[in-house]
């Protein structure tokens, strides 16, 4: 197979800046619940990049599991490599992409935890078994088979029958928006792309050249 010559049209809709409406957080759940309705596999994934203190990017998909005026929430281990890169730089890239609606949207900003009390709520309304993997990853940590793992595990297991505590280190982040844009797939990829861009009063609209 030639990935060069791997072609698709992308002929679903069309983006004029008045569809978005002049709050792209609300825009942004229109169109989660859009690519929900429309069958996407997993419409809240999110495609996070950070950097860490050297400089290095790195990428990964993570669930967005809030998503409202203040911006993206989602939850991990502060101790993964994303942890450590948002410990020495707050900053973060999102990208969500539906292929069944042939639309993506990219977010940029800056980080912080959320509370004690937001994470807790989050992590016991998780399965039972989620929580238990919690505890028992040290995620990102090298380890010496899958053995090792399944092992931690059922310690976990039987040192927790009843409630699973929270895990110091692990909990939520909110990405505050700074940028946030819109793409829509066009014919001949001319697709069509709106930016936001947060200013002191308010957001400021622009089309970009795809």
């Amino acid at each position: 197979m030639s990935l060069a010559d791997q072609r698709k049209e992308y002929e679903r809709g069309t983006l004029e800046p008045p569809q978005l409406g002049p709050d792209p957080m609300a825009a942004l759940v229109r169109w989660l619940d859009e690519a929900s309705a429309a069958g996407a596999l997993e419409p809240t994934a999110m495609t996070l990049c950070t950097v860490g203190e050297d400089g290095m990017p790195s990428a990964r998909v993570v669930l967005c599991k809030g998503l409202d005026a203040d911006g993206l929430r989602f939850y991990t281990n502060y101790e993964s490599r994303k942890g450590l890169d948002l410990a020495a730089r707050p900053l973060a890239a999102a990208t969500f992409f539906w292929p069944v609606s042939e639309r993506q949207v990219r977010v940029e900003g800056e980080v912080e935890r959320v509370s004690r009390e937001d994470s807790e709520r989050y992590f016991h309304s998780r399965p039972r078994g989620s929580q238990l993997a919690a505890v028992a990853s040290r995620q990102s940590v090298v380890l010496s088979s899958r053995a090792e793992l399944e092992a931690e595990l059922a310690r976990v297991t039987a040192a927790y029958p009843g409630e699973v505590p929270l895990p110091e280190g692990w909990g939520g982040y909110l990405l505050r928006p700074r940028n946030v844009e819109f793409w829509q797939g066009r014919r001949s990829r001319l697709h069509d792309r709106v930016l936001f861009t947060r200013a002191n009063d308010g957001w400021r609209v622009a089309r970009l050249a795809p």
